[in-house]
């Protein structure tokens, strides 16, 4: 069985949205888990639904988890809307 690819979601940018990065290459702009998951399934892990990008021990998220998509009001991460 191969190890997975690495992938990376990159803290919350200014004006909205996470980067999206496997094994190095950026597959887009997240701005919730169902875009993760759509990036991931076009990346050929067709496996990939919202739990397992929730739950996985594969993916690195910076700045946040995945219930985390804008920056707050002071400059931090927060959820949705905070």
């Amino acid at each position: 069985m191969t190890e997975p690819l690495p992938v990376v979601v990159s803290p919350p940018s200014p004006t909205g949205g996470r980067r999206v990065r496997v094994d190095g290459q950026i597959l887009g702009l997240a701005h919730g888990v169902v875009d993760v998951v759509e990036f991931l399934r076009r990346a050929g892990m067709n496996e990939a639904d919202t739990y397992m990008v929730e739950t996985s021990m594969f993916i690195d998220w910076r700045g946040g988890g995945p219930e985390v998509w804008s920056r707050s009001r002071n400059g931090g991460t927060g959820p949705v809307g905070a």
